[in-house]
């Protein structure tokens, strides 16, 4: 357990550099609040009038780059000008089983925003208490998760780096510290993929829960030291977003009668489980906010209400779904959809922001599903129902071509293909 009591000495910075050292204090209270919902009193003098000094155009060099963070609809935009020097944004991985639940990835990930929080119009935003002294802000159309902000005003936003325009830079714009609470995970989530982000500097450690104070506890490069593969199959597992206003269940089909030939491409005609992969496409980053996404697909009759008694009465397509949605049936709880394109609609709680469905009315009668809302006994990636072809890396990684993400991606999907690779051999 972190210390409950957060000290936050005075620092007054000339340059924004100086403010590396605020965000890693400012990051312990983050990690205090919302992971152990910790409620401190948080002296901070003077941070509020440092910060804006250290964001100051005259403490500016001569080679500046601004910073553009939007939500999937574009109804909020905000940019940001700074040195170029001071980049990269410092972040951090969170894999807690509630930082899975209120994006739907595998994972959150929230950088520093370099730009005083006054400069930053907040209002169009729906917020989610996190936890006490914590929102989390996202559009209420489109549902990305864009800011995540302290109660107290005086401490600097935080943003979710799926948000982060995918400029062209030579310079490296975020860097990764750490993994949070991949103890979380069971089987180690994305952690594995993830350790080798940063362009450069050493592989990221993870540990078990924070990263940060006395008790942290780091875990072996190879954990879990097996490895992790379910050959038990899972025959339901819960859909279900943070706040859990949202509770469907996911079945498992053996497709029996079923030849190998006549399966749809997203079961494997070996073992019978869902396909899932890692997303690099702009608008699920967006909608996500996380830099990749992950999905699994299934056909909409294999899914339930938890109110169903042996038939489900879920729908069999899109527009079925949508109207439910329109109709308020409490059976989809808190439910709600944005038609990003005439063709598709992406589903997510409208309380705590969750992304849990995507679907196309080019395939009527499957639909996506966020990894991150399962829940599975067998961990994170749900292996005892999902099937993961990490030889095939991250689908559609051509949108971040050109810009500060493509060298993210490269590394990224090198290092997933390793991992399935590397458990393939061993198992």
């Amino acid at each position: 357990m972190l210390t409950n009591l957060l000290r936050i000495s005075t620092l007054v910075p000339s340059t924004y550099v100086q403010m590396t050292s605020v965000w890693i204090l400012v990051w312990d209270a983050f990690i205090s609040f919302t992971a152990h919902g910790l409620v401190s009193a948080i002296p901070v003098p003077q941070t509020s009038a440092a910060w804006s000094r250290a964001y100051s155009v005259k403490n500016m060099s001569s080679e500046t780059i601004t910073l553009t963070v939007s939500c999937l609809c574009k109804a909020n935009v905000h940019s940001a000008t700074i040195p170029k020097s001071s980049l990269p944004l410092q972040a951090h991985v969170c894999h807690c089983d509630t930082c899975r639940h209120i994006s739907g990835s595998l994972y959150t990930s929230l950088a520093y925003w370099p730009a005083p929080r006054s400069t930053v119009d907040l209002s169009r935003y729906k917020s989610y208490n996190f936890s006490p002294p914590f929102d989390a802000l996202f559009c209420p159309t489109c549902s990305a998760p864009v800011w995540g902000v302290f109660k107290d005003e005086k401490l600097p936003l935080l943003v979710a780096t799926g948000a982060l325009e995918n400029i062209a830079c030579d310079t490296e714009v975020v860097k990764w510290a750490p993994q949070g609470f991949v103890g979380d995970t069971i089987d180690g989530g994305a952690s594995h993929w993830l350790k080798s982000i940063n362009t450069s500097g050493p592989k990221l450690k993870s540990f078990k829960c924070s990263p940060r104070g006395d008790d942290a506890e780091e875990l072996p490069a190879d954990w879990p030291t097996q490895p992790h593969t379910s050959e038990e199959k899972q025959d339901t597992l819960l859909i279900r977003c943070k706040c859990q206003g949202v509770h469907f269940l996911l079945h498992h089909n053996d497709y029996d009668g079923v030849k190998n030939e006549d399966l749809t491409w997203n079961v494997n005609p070996t073992t019978r489980k869902i396909k899932a992969e890692l997303c690099g496409c702009d608008s699920c980053r967006l909608q996500g906010g996380t830099d990749v996404c992950y999905w699994t697909y299934s056909d909409m009759q294999n899914i339930s209400f938890l109110s169903d008694k042996g038939e489900t009465g879920f729908p069999s397509d899109m527009d079925g779904l949508s109207a439910l949605i329109d109709e308020h049936d409490p059976r989809v709880g808190s439910l709600k959809y944005y038609r990003s394109s005439p063709n598709v609609c992406r589903y997510f709680c409208g309380t705590c922001s969750a992304t849990i469905f995507y679907a196309n009315k080019k395939r009527p009668h499957l639909i996506d599903i966020a990894v991150g809302v399962l829940e599975a006994k067998d961990g994170a990636r749900a292996e005892g129902m999902l099937w993961w072809p990490f030889e095939r890396g991250i689908g559609s990684k051509e949108d971040a071509n050109g810009g500060w993400r493509e060298g993210v991606f490269g590394r990224i999907e090198k290092a997933a293909v390793e991992y399935g690779r590397t458990r393939d051999s061993s198992a």
